[in-house]
């Protein structure tokens, strides 16, 4: 009774230890907005965006933390991504008479309606972000709900109050982005209105709808076009029935609410579809300012509460803040009525679940995905799954997503890592989805020979670097791609597809050079492209956002055919700490942007080293990889604003601490199992879907007692290096003894070692 009454307290501790500050710095890359789980709003501080002030890849969240001066406060935000875009709808507000229209220059306090700000006088939580704009004295506050965002302006007694609109604003603003935009004003003083960009995502739309706690006085909407001359539609004054609408490319707009004596309060919701639909979503979710953000706290706290950590105050900080991170994407994007936009610019009705976008699937296949499983309920994996499905039954291309955010593919990255998200869930025991249609789905992405040298890789083995770039890499993660869905195939008793992608799934050997040790990129007649070295970053586009070192170990649905090729146990082994151990002190990598947090050759800021630490465990040396985990947390992670080494993308880097922190990761995504390491809490409570309860318990655990010494699953001594799924949503109990030594006899027999599709 004691156990469970502990981890109820625990399960609710969660919410006063996230602080969404941590990676707003560095090169962490996310906001300290307000945002509900998985919600389709982010409203955010920007504090730039102009790529010619600053260099646009610091700004991909928009909020940076060093920066002086806040721009205003936009609806859309990435948490983590490698690339800039988003930023919709800034709003500003503004005391006293003048309503300067323009941002003005950070350098020079008053030259626009930007702001200078203080820390000190700053405020993040879970749904909630207060900042002091110290140039007009305005208390700002941001709450958001699932497809909403309100803000409270709490102006300067005696002094005006004025909004300003900005459409032109957004993240990664080049000249031109802003294809078109609205703003309209209706009878009953709601504003609605659109933007068309053409940024990352090309010809995106969104629509919104906003409503004030306070009448307008007077209100303006102005086009800022160069090529137009300027001119102003002012509104009629307070009482008077009008509807007036201003389109243009570059539109700014003004409310007036003169002297109030309450606070202000700015209800505003999004739509991919329409106006209407942006009004519906804004109805659909009432309440004030208070009340919103009450709600939001108590689905945040809910969330939060699907893990209990009992941890030293910064570890559990950090760990909370990372499940945090984790649970923002991928966010909702289909309206309240069920409609949404597809990749096809067309509208479409979801039926039975909720349409979600975001999908950094390159990044979040590893970890990020596996650990929703594990925290939230099948209902909300099975809506990303249904997502995926639509997405890909819609497309101009018939496949599934490869980055997808609001609904519209951007192509960055490589491989078809919607497969993997699936086959997992499928493999784990997640439903609410057409199998069928998706094992369908899965099949026409790997056979789209457009894409991405797909057309050669089925033809000769590997993706030829003469005909395309990156070929290293895709040649294997194609390879990987296509073993969970031969694993998807095979469960489904669907023999013929399981045969040929299984066969594929060992194409990884065919871009594997014996006698380097390293994956190298091969051309159409079969050579190895030459000169090689392993070091080189972008050299020649083999890899992606990487080198030979992180990519050679890139085969996790067969390991064991690794660890051969290398010549055993004792050469995988000396090669893993060649790679961790290496001297970089005569490479600059300054030219690559995503190439963070280096130990050695392994890259922890960036998703292709991720899961090599675990492969001393594959190799019969499991207290290396206990060892080497201890240095990555310590050096990776902290609980201060640059305490990232990298991108979060989309709560990939969150999801590999959590994982990390609780004693195992999942290597191989549909392979059901998870690879033991060792924990990073004193004690960690899964409260998983099923309504069960898995512990793990770290006993002697300190900075100097970095080893496992026992490890005990339900009170029996665990004579191997995995667990499976099918224990963790048993519930139970895993246990570590932790000591300052290595236990060198543990976990080193071949029958101990995780999946390999080949063996040992």
């Amino acid at each position: 009774m004691l156990s469970f009454l502990l981890a109820a307290a625990l399960a609710t501790s969660g919410f006063d230890a996230v602080d969404p500050f941590i990676g707003t710095g560095g090169q962490g890359h996310t906001f300290p907005g307000a945002v509900a789980p998985f919600g389709m709003v982010q409203l955010s501080p920007d504090t730039d965006t102009s790529c010619q002030i600053r260099e646009c890849y610091a700004h991909a969240a928009g909020y940076r933390y060093n920066d002086p001066t806040i721009q205003g406060f936009s609806h859309t935000h990435f948490s983590g991504a490698g690339h800039s875009d988003l930023g919709d709808f800034l709003v500003m507000p503004v005391a006293g008479e003048a309503v300067p229209l323009e941002p003005g220059d950070p350098a020079k306090p008053g030259s626009g309606y930007r702001s200078r700000f203080d820390h000190k006088q700053e405020q993040a939580q879970p749904g909630y972000y207060a900042v002091k704009l110290l140039d007009s004295g305005v208390a700002a506050e941001m709450t958001a709900g699932t497809r909403i965002g309100v803000h409270r302006y709490t102006f300067p007694a005696g002094k005006a109050a004025h909004l300003v609109l900005d459409l032109r604003s957004s993240l990664y603003n080049y000249p031109g982005k802003t294809m078109w935009s609205t703003v309209r004003l209706h009878s009953d003083g709601t504003i609605t209105g659109m933007r068309e960009t053409r940024g990352w995502a090309p010809a995106r739309k969104l629509w919104f709808a906003i409503r004030f706690s306070e009448p307008v006085e007077d209100w303006a909407f102005l086009n800022r076009e160069k090529d137009i001359p300027y001119k102003g539609f002012r509104g009629p004054s307070r009482g008077q029935d009008s509807v007036a609408m201003l389109a243009g490319r570059a539109l700014v707009a003004r409310f007036d609410f003169g002297v109030i004596k309450r606070p202000l309060e700015v209800r505003v919701a999004l739509s991919g579809v329409d106006e209407a639909g942006a009004i519906r979503n804004l109805d659909s979710e009432p309440g004030s300012f208070d009340a919103i953000r009450a709600k939001t706290r108590a689905l945040w706290e809910k969330s939060l509460g699907a893990v209990a950590i009992d941890a030293r105050p910064d570890t559990k900080r950090m760990l909370y803040t990372a499940l945090y991170h984790a649970f923002m994407a991928p966010s909702v994007f289909g309206d309240v009525d069920g409609r949404w936009r597809g990749p096809d610019d067309e509208v479409h009705l979801a039926k039975g679940f909720t349409f979600h976008s975001t999908f950094s699937l390159w990044d979040t296949f590893r970890a990020e995905h596996p650990l929703l499983i594990l925290t939230q309920p099948e209902r909300r994996n099975a809506d990303f799954i249904n997502s995926l499905i639509a997405s890909q039954q819609v497309s101009p291309f018939g496949i599934l997503p490869v980055w997808q955010f609001q609904g519209r593919e951007t192509w960055t990255m490589i491989g078809y890592h919607a497969v993997p998200v699936i086959a997992d869930a499928y493999l784990k025991g997640i439903r609410g989805f057409d199998a069928r249609v998706a094992l369908d789905a899965m099949v026409a992405s790997a056979t789209y020979a457009p894409y991405g040298g797909l057309g050669d890789y089925m033809k000769l083995g590997f993706v030829p670097i003469d005909r395309e770039p990156e070929a290293a890499s895709k040649t294997v993660e194609y390879a990987y791609d296509d073993w969970t869905i031969a694993r998807m195939a095979e469960a489904m008793g669907r023999p013929d597809i399981a045969k040929a992608f299984s066969a594929r799934a060992l194409n990884w050997r065919n871009s594997f050079d014996p006698k380097t040790g390293f994956l190298r990129a091969r051309r159409a007649d079969g050579s190895f492209r030459e000169p090689f070295d392993p070091t080189a970053i972008n050299y020649g586009s083999d890899y992606t956002e990487g080198n030979a070192w992180q990519y050679s170990w890139f085969m996790p649905q067969d390991q064991g055919g690794l660890i051969r090729v290398l010549g055993g146990d004792a050469a995988t082994v000396t090669k893993l700490d060649a790679m961790f151990d290496y001297d970089n002190s005569k490479l600059d990598y300054s030219h690559a942007e995503d190439i963070a947090g280096l130990i050695g050759q392994y890259i922890h800021g960036n998703e292709p080293s991720h899961h090599t630490a675990y492969l001393y465990a594959y190799a019969g040396a499991p207290w290396r990889t206990q060892a080497r985990l201890a240095q990555i947390v310590s050096s990776q992670y902290k609980p201060a604003p640059d305490g990232l080494s990298g991108n979060d993308d989309l709560g990939q880097m969150s999801a590999w601490l959590m994982f990390t922190a609780m004693g195992f990761y999942p290597v191989a995504p549909g392979s059901n199992e998870y690879v033991i390491g060792r924990p990073f809490a004193d004690r960690i409570v899964l409260n998983l879907p099923n309504g069960k309860r898995f512990r793990i318990v770290a006993e002697n655990l300190s900075d100097a007692n970095v080893y496992a010494g026992q490890i005990a699953l339900n009170g029996r001594p665990l004579d191997r290096v995995f667990l499976t799924h099918k224990q963790i949503m048993a519930g139970g109990e895993l246990r570590f003894s932790m000591q300052n030594t290595p236990n060198r006899n543990w976990g080193t027999a071949v029958t101990a070692r995780p999946y390999s599709m080949t063996g040992y």
